[in-house]
């Protein structure tokens, strides 16, 4: 089993020492072992932990759906329709976005256009200074 102290913790999975401290703080991780010296110590469990958040995260997750997710982990088998139902809604918000995204890229593309066009003034700025 392998220990890690707060600062090569942080470097070898990406994440600050603060946002570790936080989701200490949270009950995203468990309490962290501490040595004689009271330094924080992580186990691969803490690891493993860790990288399942950043990779719900890069999923779009929550910190309250992380939370759900990481206690659904500990019984996969029973959760299953749970964790399906929670990544359904999760999927149905990303469409959402990506319609929101295309949307605004039509826009820009339109904006980008008329702007070349124009001959008084910018558009682009006209429609930032009186869009919705």
């Amino acid at each position: 089993m392998s220990a890690y102290q707060i600062g090569e913790l942080s470097k070898r999975i990406g994440m600050s020492a603060d946002t570790l401290r936080y989701y200490e703080k949270i009950r995203l991780l468990p309490p962290v072992a501490r040595n004689t010296s009271g330094v924080r110590v992580y186990d691969d469990q803490d690891v493993s932990r860790l990288n399942f958040i950043r990779r719900a995260q890069r999923m779009n997750f929550t910190l309250a759906e992380i939370r759900k997710l990481l206690e659904m982990r500990e019984d996969p088998q029973n959760v299953r329709t749970d964790v399906r139902a929670l990544m359904q809604k999760k999927l149905l918000e990303v469409e959402e976005q990506l319609e929101e995204l295309n949307t605004l890229r039509n826009e820009m593309r339109l904006l980008i256009n008329l702007c070349r066009g124009a001959e008084d003034g910018c558009p682009i700025i006209e429609d930032i200074d009186h869009g919705e």
